[in-house]
Protein backbone atom coordinates (compact mmCIF):
# COMPACT_ATOMS: atom_id res chain seq x y z
CA UNK A 1 0.00 0.00 0.00
CA UNK A 2 1.29 3.44 -1.00
CA UNK A 3 2.48 6.16 1.79
CA UNK A 4 0.60 9.09 2.35
CA UNK A 5 3.16 12.08 1.53
CA UNK A 6 1.63 14.45 4.94
CA UNK A 7 0.75 13.88 8.01
CA UNK A 8 -1.56 16.83 8.58
CA UNK A 9 -2.34 18.56 5.46
CA UNK A 10 -5.80 21.61 4.99
CA UNK A 11 -7.88 20.95 2.47
CA UNK A 12 -9.62 24.01 0.78
CA UNK A 13 -13.10 23.07 -1.07
CA UNK A 14 -14.55 25.59 -2.92
CA UNK A 15 -18.49 26.18 -2.95
CA UNK A 16 -18.45 25.23 -6.40
CA UNK A 17 -17.13 22.08 -5.82
CA UNK A 18 -19.94 21.01 -3.51
CA UNK A 19 -22.77 22.16 -5.96
CA UNK A 20 -21.05 19.67 -9.23
CA UNK A 21 -23.18 20.04 -12.63
CA UNK A 22 -25.84 22.69 -10.89
CA UNK A 23 -23.42 25.07 -10.39
CA UNK A 24 -25.86 25.93 -7.13
CA UNK A 25 -26.64 24.99 -3.77
CA UNK A 26 -25.56 21.36 -2.65
CA UNK A 27 -25.18 18.24 -4.51
CA UNK A 28 -25.79 14.83 -2.28
CA UNK A 29 -24.06 12.83 -5.59
CA UNK A 30 -21.00 15.06 -5.55
CA UNK A 31 -20.76 15.52 -1.71
CA UNK A 32 -20.72 12.10 -0.84
CA UNK A 33 -17.69 10.36 -3.08
CA UNK A 34 -15.54 13.84 -1.40
CA UNK A 35 -16.63 12.66 2.13
CA UNK A 36 -15.29 8.72 0.97
CA UNK A 37 -12.06 9.94 -0.20
CA UNK A 38 -11.46 12.26 2.73
CA UNK A 39 -12.54 8.76 4.67
CA UNK A 40 -9.70 7.16 2.74
CA UNK A 41 -6.88 9.35 3.72
CA UNK A 42 -8.39 9.63 7.22
CA UNK A 43 -7.47 5.85 7.24
CA UNK A 44 -4.23 5.69 6.01
CA UNK A 45 -3.60 8.35 8.80
CA UNK A 46 -3.34 11.43 7.90
CA UNK A 47 -5.23 14.13 10.08
CA UNK A 48 -7.24 16.53 7.64
CA UNK A 49 -8.53 20.02 8.21
CA UNK A 50 -10.92 21.21 5.34
CA UNK A 51 -11.68 25.52 5.02
CA UNK A 52 -14.36 25.51 2.46
CA UNK A 53 -16.10 28.26 0.68
CA UNK A 54 -19.75 29.82 0.11
CA UNK A 55 -19.50 30.41 -3.75
CA UNK A 56 -22.40 27.74 -4.57
CA UNK A 57 -24.29 30.59 -2.62
CA UNK A 58 -23.07 33.87 -1.97
CA UNK A 59 -20.23 35.46 -2.38
CA UNK A 60 -18.97 39.18 -0.71
CA UNK A 61 -18.69 40.58 -4.39
CA UNK A 62 -22.18 39.64 -5.16
CA UNK A 63 -23.47 42.36 -3.77
CA UNK A 64 -22.93 45.07 -6.25
CA UNK A 65 -25.15 47.76 -4.38
CA UNK A 66 -24.91 46.75 -0.82
CA UNK A 67 -22.55 47.36 2.23
CA UNK A 68 -19.16 45.44 1.63
CA UNK A 69 -19.35 44.46 5.02
CA UNK A 70 -22.78 43.13 5.02
CA UNK A 71 -21.82 41.72 1.60
CA UNK A 72 -19.26 39.69 3.25
CA UNK A 73 -21.08 38.19 6.66
CA UNK A 74 -23.58 36.55 4.44
CA UNK A 75 -20.68 34.97 2.44
CA UNK A 76 -19.65 33.84 6.05
CA UNK A 77 -22.91 32.15 6.57
CA UNK A 78 -22.88 30.54 3.08
CA UNK A 79 -19.81 28.77 4.21
CA UNK A 80 -21.56 27.90 7.35
CA UNK A 81 -24.13 26.18 5.50
CA UNK A 82 -21.46 24.17 3.36
CA UNK A 83 -19.38 22.96 6.32
CA UNK A 84 -22.88 21.87 7.65
CA UNK A 85 -23.98 19.55 5.00
CA UNK A 86 -19.67 18.41 4.28
CA UNK A 87 -19.56 17.56 8.34
CA UNK A 88 -23.43 15.43 8.10
CA UNK A 89 -21.91 13.71 5.04
CA UNK A 90 -18.67 12.67 6.53
CA UNK A 91 -20.73 11.57 9.51
CA UNK A 92 -22.40 9.37 7.24
CA UNK A 93 -20.00 7.55 5.94
CA UNK A 94 -18.36 7.24 9.61
CA UNK A 95 -15.73 9.87 10.08
CA UNK A 96 -16.01 11.92 13.36
CA UNK A 97 -16.44 15.73 12.32
CA UNK A 98 -16.38 18.70 14.19
CA UNK A 99 -17.24 22.05 12.59
CA UNK A 100 -15.40 25.23 14.24
CA UNK A 101 -16.63 28.94 13.60
CA UNK A 102 -14.70 31.74 13.44
CA UNK A 103 -18.33 33.32 14.23
CA UNK A 104 -19.74 31.94 17.55
CA UNK A 105 -22.98 30.29 16.70
CA UNK A 106 -22.78 27.95 19.36
CA UNK A 107 -26.20 26.01 18.97
CA UNK A 108 -24.79 24.28 15.80
CA UNK A 109 -20.88 24.46 15.84
CA UNK A 110 -17.78 25.01 18.12
CA UNK A 111 -16.21 27.99 17.98
CA UNK A 112 -12.91 27.92 16.83
CA UNK A 113 -10.38 27.75 19.76
CA UNK A 114 -6.63 26.95 17.73
CA UNK A 115 -5.79 24.15 20.83
CA UNK A 116 -8.77 22.26 20.49
CA UNK A 117 -9.28 22.29 16.70
CA UNK A 118 -5.29 20.43 16.91
CA UNK A 119 -6.45 18.21 19.58
CA UNK A 120 -9.72 17.08 17.50
CA UNK A 121 -6.71 16.20 14.29
CA UNK A 122 -4.84 14.29 16.47
CA UNK A 123 -7.71 12.09 17.15
CA UNK A 124 -8.11 11.71 13.97
CA UNK A 125 -11.29 13.86 13.52
CA UNK A 126 -11.60 16.07 10.43
CA UNK A 127 -12.03 19.60 11.78
CA UNK A 128 -14.14 21.69 9.10
CA UNK A 129 -13.30 25.85 9.59
CA UNK A 130 -16.47 27.78 8.59
CA UNK A 131 -17.41 31.32 8.60
CA UNK A 132 -13.99 32.68 7.03
CA UNK A 133 -11.95 34.76 9.32
CA UNK A 134 -14.44 36.21 10.72
CA UNK A 135 -14.20 39.30 9.16
CA UNK A 136 -15.04 40.77 6.20
CA UNK A 137 -12.78 41.94 3.26
CA UNK A 138 -10.43 38.52 3.74
CA UNK A 139 -11.19 35.22 1.60
CA UNK A 140 -11.56 31.73 1.83
CA UNK A 141 -8.20 31.42 0.45
CA UNK A 142 -6.73 33.70 2.80
CA UNK A 143 -8.81 31.46 5.87
CA UNK A 144 -7.27 28.56 4.80
CA UNK A 145 -3.49 29.99 4.44
CA UNK A 146 -4.19 31.53 7.93
CA UNK A 147 -5.73 28.32 9.76
CA UNK A 148 -2.58 26.08 7.92
CA UNK A 149 0.25 28.49 9.45
CA UNK A 150 -1.94 28.22 13.09
CA UNK A 151 -2.59 24.20 13.10
CA UNK A 152 0.85 23.64 11.38
CA UNK A 153 -0.36 21.81 8.50
CA UNK A 154 2.65 20.85 6.00
CA UNK A 155 0.63 21.92 2.68
CA UNK A 156 -2.81 23.00 1.68
CA UNK A 157 -4.39 21.37 -0.87
CA UNK A 158 -6.12 23.83 -3.16
CA UNK A 159 -9.17 21.64 -5.31
CA UNK A 160 -9.99 24.16 -8.18
CA UNK A 161 -12.52 23.54 -10.93
CA UNK A 162 -9.07 23.79 -13.03
CA UNK A 163 -6.24 20.45 -12.83
CA UNK A 164 -3.38 22.99 -12.32
CA UNK A 165 -2.31 26.60 -12.76
CA UNK A 166 -1.74 28.44 -15.95
CA UNK A 167 -0.51 31.45 -17.28
CA UNK A 168 -4.09 32.68 -18.67
CA UNK A 169 -7.18 30.94 -18.55
CA UNK A 170 -7.89 27.64 -19.93
CA UNK A 171 -11.47 28.02 -20.76
CA UNK A 172 -11.03 31.19 -22.90
CA UNK A 173 -7.27 30.57 -24.49
CA UNK A 174 -5.96 26.72 -26.18
CA UNK A 175 -2.38 28.25 -25.63
CA UNK A 176 -2.65 28.59 -21.88
CA UNK A 177 0.61 26.83 -20.68
CA UNK A 178 0.63 25.04 -17.59
CA UNK A 179 2.94 25.13 -14.43
CA UNK A 180 4.27 22.15 -12.95
CA UNK A 181 5.85 23.91 -10.28
CA UNK A 182 6.20 27.86 -9.77
CA UNK A 183 7.22 29.77 -6.51
CA UNK A 184 5.01 32.17 -5.13
CA UNK A 185 7.04 34.92 -5.99
CA UNK A 186 6.51 34.70 -9.53
CA UNK A 187 2.50 34.15 -9.03
CA UNK A 188 2.29 37.61 -7.23
CA UNK A 189 4.31 38.90 -9.95
CA UNK A 190 2.65 37.29 -12.85
CA UNK A 191 -0.59 38.41 -11.12
CA UNK A 192 -2.05 34.50 -11.60
CA UNK A 193 -5.26 34.56 -9.95
CA UNK A 194 -5.08 31.21 -8.51
CA UNK A 195 -5.52 32.33 -4.76
CA UNK A 196 -5.59 36.33 -3.78
CA UNK A 197 -2.53 38.25 -2.46
CA UNK A 198 -3.35 38.10 0.64
CA UNK A 199 -3.50 34.81 1.07
CA UNK A 200 -0.59 34.51 -1.55
CA UNK A 201 1.67 36.19 0.65
CA UNK A 202 0.55 34.66 4.06
CA UNK A 203 1.88 31.26 2.59
CA UNK A 204 4.82 32.64 1.39
CA UNK A 205 6.08 34.10 4.51
CA UNK A 206 4.71 31.07 6.56
CA UNK A 207 6.91 28.63 4.22
CA UNK A 208 3.50 26.73 3.49
CA UNK A 209 3.67 24.53 0.18
CA UNK A 210 0.27 24.72 -1.74
CA UNK A 211 -1.20 21.85 -4.18
CA UNK A 212 -3.17 22.70 -6.75
CA UNK A 213 -5.63 19.81 -9.20
CA UNK A 214 -8.69 19.58 -10.72
CA UNK A 215 -11.65 17.66 -8.26
CA UNK A 216 -13.10 16.45 -11.51
CA UNK A 217 -12.37 13.18 -10.40
CA UNK A 218 -12.87 13.05 -6.03
CA UNK A 219 -9.96 10.55 -6.44
CA UNK A 220 -7.68 13.25 -7.14
CA UNK A 221 -7.83 14.58 -3.47
CA UNK A 222 -6.00 10.79 -2.19
CA UNK A 223 -3.83 11.04 -5.13
CA UNK A 224 -2.29 14.19 -4.36
CA UNK A 225 -2.01 12.95 -0.27
CA UNK A 226 -0.05 9.67 -2.34
CA UNK A 227 2.41 12.45 -4.17
CA UNK A 228 1.25 11.41 -7.67
CA UNK A 229 2.42 13.94 -10.01
CA UNK A 230 -0.39 15.84 -11.03
CA UNK A 231 -1.55 19.63 -10.94
CA UNK A 232 0.78 22.04 -10.03
CA UNK A 233 3.14 22.63 -6.63
CA UNK A 234 3.40 26.05 -5.28
CA UNK A 235 6.35 26.82 -2.86
CA UNK A 236 8.60 29.58 -1.29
Amino acid sequence: MDKPLYKRILLKLSGEALAGPKGFGLDPDTIQPIALQIKEIIEMGVQVAIVVGGGNFWRGRSGENMDRTTADYMGMMATVINGLALQDALENVGVITRVQTAIEMRQIAEPYIRRRAIRHLEKNRVVIFAAGTGNPYFSTDTTAALRAAEIEAEVILLAKKVDAVYDKDPNENDDANKFDDVSYIEILSRGLKIMDSTATSLCMDNKIPLKVFGLDDPENIKKVVLGKPMGTYIHS
